[in-house]
């Protein structure tokens, strides 16, 4: 255990190259056209790096709404059958 918790310290530093495959040219020529340009100078890797974080901060939110959403159903449920 304590050798993978040393091993996930030192991914934090860990870069990569990312490849990607079947991608349409006409849709990248439109992100660097649209999202690339105006917002990140052009930056390619900047501009991925950023929105890969925005996703996942976005996801990590709605999650949170979500399970509040199911919470307040079963309080309505409850409240409805007259045992809240």
């Amino acid at each position: 255990m304590k050798k993978k918790a040393a091993v996930l310290a030192t991914e934090d530093n860990l870069l990569v190259d990312l490849t990607l495959h079947d991608f349409s040219a006409i849709l990248l020529a439109e992100f660097a056209e649209k999202i690339i340009r105006p917002y990140y100078s052009g930056n390619m890797s900047d501009a991925v790096k950023d929105l890969i974080q925005k996703a996942i901060r976005e996801e990590a939110f709605v999650l949170s709404h979500v399970k509040l959403v199911k919470r307040g159903n079963n309080s309505i449920k409850n409240t409805k059958r007259g045992t809240s």
